[in-house]
Formats: structure tokens, sequence, C-alpha cells
């Protein structure tokens, strides 16, 4: 793992930072669309598209078709031509949204957005997944992850200093969204940094220029460590093209199987804490300040989980940790429906953050390993659309908890589908640390 694979790695994180940027603002500019009367916190019907819901559910509409429809795009056309495109997509959709008057047009323009982000996230996992040897697969994506999630504490302090009030008479969570969107700057300097994958071009037939990357890398290896070159590990098969019929075959009907489960419940624990814990608080009693304050102080923790993550990614089997990890999810939630005090609300917030993006990272990486490259993007964007349907349907389901039930109500249907995730990969996943991807796809 040398330097330039670590530069392209902080490189593409670069990317995903701005994405989760995008992808996590919404729970923090909430309060700011019901203050101008845009949205509602809740409806009086399940599915009313005025309310806080509907914006969420608008997002994951978008990031399932993206993940879902357009999964394959990076499989056909390119991990690295994918990743630029659909980063300039949502920064663009988003942009148009910042200045959208009503409901309909703030939903419509952010689903538009959550397909290019969408695409964006399975593209920087398969990728990453293909770079790096497969001793610091785990190590990788925690850092991956720590870089993206460091942006949560950026977009929790914007919002509660822009939020509750309008600069020059423009919105304060219209200027969250756009300064999100100077990332298209970002662009094309990060493009022409990071080349495409090697295993991608050699499954497309392209094996001189697969060849002669992996022979730049062991050059720069070899200049960077100074130790003496290795043989090259060549396939001994010519590269056959993958369809999306194979993820159902015999080998891989319970790997799909187990994901699409996994994906399902997961999404409601990790998007029913991040887009509603400002919202939550403020159902207790607390103001727009003081909610966005206490978000601001549990999202610091964001990018600590999966850095110490990194610690542990490779050292003990991913399927155990991500087990226990969706456990304390539900666990720590539970303690944070219950909880009355500043202090407590701000513990178990910050224990609820650290275990979900724990979590976060280990399920990136680990569905990524799962798939041969020849499918490896549509494989990971169909079962991951699954978290993205989830999320549009559990959003309405938890504004209907809250109204009747409060927010122990809540935590109680986040807790119950932390069980069910866990206990998919408990019985189904199958062990991945410090294998190789040809190996454990067969």
């Amino acid at each position: 793992m040398t330097r330039t694979l670590w530069v392209r790695v902080i490189l593409l994180s670069l990317g995903g930072f701005f994405e989760f940027y995008d992808l996590m603002f919404t729970g923090f500019i909430a309060p700011g669309l019901v203050k101008s009367g845009i949205l509602s916190a809740t409806t009086p019907g399940l599915f009313g598209t005025t309310g806080i819901a509907s914006f969420v559910a608008a997002l994951f509409a978008g990031l399932f078709v993206g993940t879902l429809i357009f999964g394959f795009a990076a499989d056909r056309f390119g991990r690295r031509t994918v990743f630029t495109l659909s980063l300039l997509w949502y920064s663009a959709a988003s942009a148009v949204m910042a200045f959208q008057t009503d409901a309909f047009g703030l939903n419509l323009w952010r689903f538009i957005s959550g397909i290019g982000i969408g695409v964006e996230l399975v593209t920087i996992d398969t990728y990453l997944a293909e770079l790096v040897p497969k001793t610091h697969r785990g190590r990788v994506f925690a850092i991956n992850q720590t870089v993206q999630f460091a942006v949560i504490p950026v977009v929790a302090f914007l919002a509660w200093q822009l939020v509750p009030v309008a600069p020059f008479g423009f919105d304060g969570w219209r200027w969250v969204v756009l300064i999100g969107t100077v990332s298209a700057i970002f662009v094309w300097w990060i493009r022409l940094r990071v080349p495409e994958s090697p295993r991608w071009l050699a499954t497309h037939r392209r094996m001189a220029e697969a060849l002669r990357q992996i022979g730049e890398l062991e050059g720069q290896a070899q200049s960077e460590t100074l130790a003496p070159p290795r043989p090259m590990a060549v396939a001994d098969s010519i590269p056959r093209s993958g369809s999306f019929a194979e993820i159902w075959n015999a080998r891989f009907l319970p790997r799909t199987v187990m994901l699409i489960l996994f994906n399902i419940f997961q999404a409601v624990g990790f998007y029913g804490f991040t887009n509603w814990a400002p919202t939550l608080l403020i159902s207790r009693g607390i103001t727009i300040t003081q909610s966005l304050e206490y978000t601001f102080l549990i999202a610091i923790a964001s990018p600590f989980g999966p850095l110490a993550g990194a610690v542990l990614g490779d050292r003990f089997e991913r399927k155990w940790l991500l087990v226990i990890s969706a456990v304390c999810v539900g666990l720590f939630g539970l303690a944070f429906g219950q909880s009355r005090f500043a202090a407590l609300l701000v513990i178990f917030g910050v224990l609820v953050t650290l275990a979900n993006n724990v979590m976060s990272f280990l399920y990136h990486t680990y569905q990524a390993e799962l798939y041969p490259t020849r499918i490896r993007a549509r494989a990971v964007g169909f079962v991951y659309s699954w978290s993205r349907l989830s999320t549009v349907f559990s959003g309405f389901v938890i504004a209907f908890l809250l109204a009747r039930f409060g927010v122990g109500g809540v935590f109680a249907f986040i807790a119950t589908c932390m069980v069910i995730a866990a206990a998919a990969i408990a019985a189904l996943g199958p062990a991945t640390t410090k294998r190789a991807l040809e190996a454990i796809s067969g």
C-alpha cells in the first residue's frame, strides 16, 4: 500500500466528501424548511407531500433510481467517467433546488440530485475495492469514510449558524445548499489525477492499458519502498462480460438476499437518526437554535467512528464487526429515545453516530467484496438500492410514529430494524477479511 495508492484513495474520498455534504444536509436544513413555510414537520396523512418526510423521500427515491437503474453505468462506461459525470449532475441539481419556493419544486430537484448521488456512491465503492491490496481493504474504506464523514460537522455547523437567520434576505437553508455546490470546481482537478481502474480495463479486454497502469504502480512501489519488484498476478482466463442475471445464480443468490435484507433494515437506523435528529429534538420542546447546536455537537463525532474502525477493519472478521455495530445502533438509539437531559441526549447521540458510522464503513467494504469485477457496480447498485427504497417509506413511518408515539416509539422501531439487519449478516454472510476479491467471488 504505497504513497501513490494512498493519494488515489484520498482523491476519491474528497469526491465522496462533497457527495456526503449533499447527502447529509437533509436533516440539518429541515428546521429551516419548516420555518420558511415550504414544508411542515408532520402531515395529517401518512404519505403527505408537504412534510419533511416527503423531502427525505424525494432524495431517497432519487438515490434508488441512481443505484438501481444507473448502477450498471460504472460497469459499462468506466469508474472514472461515471465518477466525474455524477458529481457534476448532483451539484447542478442542488444549485437549482436552492431557489425553489414550493414543496413540489423542492422535492422534484431533490429527487434529481439524488440520482447523481446514488450513482456516485456505487462508483466510489467499486473503485476502492478494486484498487487496493486485500490486506488493506478495511483500512482504506475506513479512511475513505473518515474523510467523507468529516463533512458532517461542517454542514452541521453551517446549518447551526445559517438556518435560523436569513443573510442578505436569503433563507439560511438556501445558503447551506449552495455552499455545497462548489464541489463542481474540484471535479476536473480530481479527475485528472485518478486513472481508470485496471481491473475494469482488463475486464473490458483493454489489457495493454491495464498492464501499463499496473506496471506504473509496480514501478512507483519499487521507487517508494526500495523493495525488489514482485511478479504481477495475471488472470489465466479470458475476461467475460457479466449480466444482471448472474447475481441470482446459485453462488451469489444467498449473498444477494442477505444484502437486500440488510440494506432494507440498516437504512432505518442510519438515516432514521441522521435525517430526523434535529426534528426529534424539536419535538421535545427544544428550540431550533438549540436543536441545531446539539446536533452539531453530536456531528463532531462522525469521522471518529470509521477512524477507530481503521484499527479494527483488517484485524477482525468484517462480518462479525458488522453484526456488533448494527446491534449497538439499536441499543444506543433506545437510550437516546428515553433520555430527557441535554447531556444524555448528546452522549447517546454521539454513541448512535459512532456505531452508525462504524457500520457504514464496514458494509460499504463488505458488499463491494462479494461480487466479481464484471458485475460489481451493478450488483452493489442493486442491493444498495433497497436501502434507498426503504428510506423513502421509513421516513413516512417515522413521521407517523413521531406524531402518535413520540421519540420513544421512533427508536423502538429503529431498534427492531437493526436486530433484523444484524441477523441477516450473521446467518448468511461469508467471511471476507484478508481474502483476494477473486477468491471471495470464486
